[in-house]
């Protein structure tokens, strides 16, 4: 019997979709090119290390996830909120003075950025804190880079902090990314923590998968065209529904709505991850390290293992190093990755078994302002045809969520009132 709805994908936005139409009394099929579920959000296994596909993490602050995940069941292990930079030849650590007041004075000298800079970033915090959601992602649109300038922050502190810090996050060394994804970001770092579920980050498609019913999720079933209620697969079967959901990454939803859809875009940004075991940790505390000096292709650095122990077998350590890649630019090569790491910690370096390198050129959408910055796109693009997915939010795991969330509303809507 056919279902009500088809979900082509099964990522986050994809599961979250099905999840909400399913509540809503709808019976839904989700069609899966892959082998699992997960889409971007995926970890794989190797020699006992949990490696995911390019560094991630949750926000605990995240209204989405919160709404759909079971915190506890994924067992979240969260980052110390602060960051080790690397700079003037050594580690320095900052931490967030109003929950580690301990650090306070410690973070005031560290040689990154000025006393003034610190101050400014308490009182955006109180700032962002204080705003709606709503109002953060209708604010007038600049480039982050400009937004910080106005904010009044040093150029040291750009360089050494809210680059390295913000590049990692959008992907983005150079802040061009819209200041309204930035306003959203610092706020839920304020409001909560960065945490790792003790499964790898795929634990986290893989529980919204859980809690749908049997059989909702075909694998191996790689969509070639759509049209509203149907779709037929790459090996020539047609499928039919009342209407279609496109939760697919950016690029694969351009190609399938390009003739339909004027809000689509597919701009994406691309990075490197590089995994590594060690016999021992090059940080003791569960810290994000920062490449504050701008030498070397390592953005950002962190031990997995010393915030969730399950990402390492026992006696041994994980570290992943993430280099960002500019369009066009050369490829990193793991020496120069090596030489990097071995400034930073020493020796030890060298002896890091190099586990696996992902090249992600499809990473994260491009939400800079050349690119559209930040929009609410539509979902609905025509009668029975719907879209959602990180590219039509915030690029973000709670954008996707989002994104899933009010695709189905306004469908389940459609229907009901007879537009479908």
């Amino acid at each position: 019997m056919p279902s009500d709805v088809i979900v082509i994908g099964a990522g986050v936005s994809g599961l979250v979709c099905a999840l909400e139409l399913t509540r809503l009394g709808l019976s839904v099929q989700i069609l899966e090119a892959s082998d699992d579920v997960g889409g971007r959000v995926r970890t794989d296994v190797v020699d006992g290390f949990r490696l995911d596909r390019g560094f991630q993490v949750l926000l605990t602050a995240y209204p989405e996830a919160r709404r759909w995940l079971s915190y506890d069941g994924l067992q979240l292990h969260t980052f110390e909120p602060g960051a080790v930079v690397y700079c003037e030849g050594g580690l320095h650590r900052i931490s967030d003075p109003m929950r580690r007041p301990s650090q306070a004075l410690n973070s005031a000298l560290a040689p990154v950025g000025t006393l003034n800079d610190k101050l400014l970033i308490a009182r955006l915090r109180e700032e962002l804190i204080h705003c709606d959601i709503d109002e953060v992602l209708t604010s007038p649109e600049i480039s982050t880079l400009e937004a910080l300038r106005l904010y009044g922050f040093s150029e040291q502190m750009m360089q050494r902090f809210f680059r390295p810090f913000l590049g990692g996050i959008f992907l983005d060394p150079e802040l061009a990314t819209s200041s309204r994804m930035f306003r959203f970001v610092f706020r839920m770092f304020a409001l909560g923590y960065a945490a790792l579920p003790a499964e790898g980050m795929q634990a986290i498609p893989r529980q919204l998968a859980s809690a749908l019913p049997d059989g909702s999720i075909r694998l191996n079933a790689a969509v070639a065209t759509v049209t509203p209620r149907s779709v037929r697969l790459k090996d020539g079967e047609e499928l039919r529904a009342r209407a279609i959901v496109v939760a697919c990454d950016p690029i694969h939803a351009g190609q399938l709505l390009s003739s339909t859809d004027d809000e689509v875009r597919t701009a994406m940004r691309g990075v490197d991850c590089l995994y590594f075991a060690a016999d021992r940790t090059p940080i003791d505390e569960p810290y994000l390290v920062l490449n504050g000096d701008g030498v070397g292709p390592i953005n950002n650095l962190c031990v997995p293992s010393v915030v969730t122990p399950s990402y390492a077998p026992p006696g041994a350590h994980l570290v992943s190093a993430t280099v960002l890649k500019p369009a066009g630019g050369e490829d990193t090569t793991l020496q120069q990755v090596r030489e990097q790491a071995t400034r930073w910690f020493g020796r030890e370096a060298e002896r890091w078994q190099h586990l696996r390198t992902y090249h992600l050129p499809q990473s994260l959408p491009d939400q800079s302002l050349v690119c559209g910055g930040v929009r609410m796109s539509p979902l609905r693009v025509d009668h029975g045809l719907y879209v959602c997915g990180d590219h039509r939010r915030t690029a973000s795991l709670n954008g996707a969520m989002n994104a899933g969330r009010r695709a189905a509303e306004a469908l389940a809507a459609d229907l009901a009132g007879g537009e479908v």
